[in-house]
């Protein structure tokens, strides 16, 4: 899977841009180039979706459908979730949001999102702890302007995100894909976190407690982006909560820089 989005949308942490990707002989590509070359590397079943100049999402089904970590794909009310892993309560979860028994990984997670975005304020890291399974997913809410992304802790599922040429954020589960396409400026996504566009990284399993970003250093001895971890140290004023009191929903539409 793959996800750009303008940095128009997005405000990463500083940390995962790193000054070593100027200087580097593989310099950060651009998200066009990123986004085509990607399909391009794909089996013909791939697929793609642009929104204008503000975001592009690409996403390749699993080899074997019937495998118990699945990837979905689903867009429901102008909202697009990729998903990657398994719920092993999703039928209670499915249930619990007024879901149908079909009703896939990817379409709740939307439907949690709703939720949270329309009939909050809600505590979001509270509906991330009550999955129980492995997950990551990349969520995208056009008309809102929206990206919420989230990683279990357990790392059954893995995510790298980068930096592009102009500053978007790139998120995918291909380590060699970000590597290419973001030179220096990349790093895991972090276990047991969540991203939101206006709320920023926050780990789901220490809600209380504030990010800090770990210099990284790759095999070459080159510092690059860096890893995010709980700062046990610290302690949040307040709790984040996502609802309409904590403008969830973005307003305005955005393209390219």
């Amino acid at each position: 899977m793959l996800a750009i989005f303008n940095k128009g949308l997005v405000n990463p942490p500083q940390e995962l841009h790193s000054p070593a990707s100027l200087s580097s002989s593989r310099k950060p590509k651009h998200p066009e180039e990123i986004f085509k070359e990607f399909l391009i590397s794909q089996p013909s079943n791939a697929f793609s979706i642009n929104f204008g100049n503000a975001a592009a999402l690409a996403y390749v089904p699993p080899e074997n459908p019937n495998s118990v970590s699945q990837r979905w794909f689903c867009g429901l009310h102008n909202i697009y979730c990729m998903f990657m892993g398994s719920l092993n309560n999703l039928s209670s979860l499915n249930k619990q949001y007024g879901l149908s028994k079909g009703s896939n990984e990817a379409m709740f997670v939307i439907e949690a999102y709703r939720t949270l975005r329309d009939r909050g304020p809600y505590p979001a890291h509270q509906v991330l702890r009550d999955l129980d399974g492995s997950f990551g997913f990349v969520l995208y809410d056009c008309k809102a302007g929206t990206i919420f992304a989230a990683l279990d802790a357990d790392e059954g599922v893995r995510l790298f995100w980068g930096i592009a040429a102009d500053g978007s954020v790139v998120i995918s589960d291909n380590l060699e894909l970000i590597k290419a396409s973001c030179a220096k400026s990349f790093a895991p996504f972090p276990a047991g976190c969540m991203f939101h566009s206006e709320q920023g990284l926050m780990s789901f399993e220490h809600p209380t407690r504030e990010m800090k970003a770990m210099p990284r250093i790759d095999s070459e001895g080159v510092m690059c982006g860096a890893n995010f971890k709980v700062d046990v140290q610290s302690r949040m004023r307040s709790m984040p909560r996502v609802g309409s009191e904590a403008n969830w929903a973005l307003s305005g539409s955005h393209a390219w820089a």
